[in-house]
């Protein structure tokens, strides 16, 4: 696993960690998943061709979203 793959699975477990209300922790995991679409050019629509390439980043980028409570 890359340095800067490792850098976003750390700011992960912090905020899954961290005591902050719910509706903080999503604002938290949004602004986490919008840095790694940057960083790793994740694109937009699904692409599984780049997923197969990428499967460490987009196993994380999911686990962030899968952790959100949207609506809750």
């Amino acid at each position: 696993m890359s340095k800067i793959l490792n850098w976003f699975q750390d700011e992960y477990e912090k905020i899954q960690g961290s005591s902050m209300p719910q509706e903080d922790k999503d604002l938290q995991y949004a602004g986490l998943m919008s840095e790694m679409e940057q960083e790793f050019q994740i694109p937009s629509l699904r692409n599984p061709e780049w997923e197969q390439e990428n499967r460490a980043i987009i196993t994380l980028y999911k686990k962030i979203s899968m952790s959100r409570k949207l609506g809750g």
